[in-house]
């Protein structure tokens, strides 16, 4: 500490207590990002962020450049299967 002038024994009791509280607060707060539920719900706002535009339309761009990348593994894969079971 910078501060040379000699602390009485409240002024510490009352900086404990103050870091006392401010950790519950912090220890309370990691609790709760922690939780299962709120994660889960943290997870669902992010998904639909990525389908629904702040006004709550559809992002079409979006979904249909999903759909195309899944048609195109799924076509990959089928060609795949094919070459693989001429063999």
């Amino acid at each position: 500490m910078s501060d040379t002038k000699a602390r009485t024994a409240e002024q510490i009791e009352a900086d404990i207590a103050a870091t006392r509280l401010r950790l519950a607060s912090t220890v309370d707060e990691l609790v709760d990002r922690a939780n299962p539920k709120n994660v889960a719900l943290r997870q669902v706002e992010q998904a639909k962020s990525q389908v629904f535009d702040e006004q709550g339309r559809l992002r079409t761009q979006k979904i249909v450049a999903v759909a195309g990348a899944v048609a195109g593994v799924v076509g990959v894969l089928l060609v795949i299967r094919r070459l693989v079971g001429r063999r």
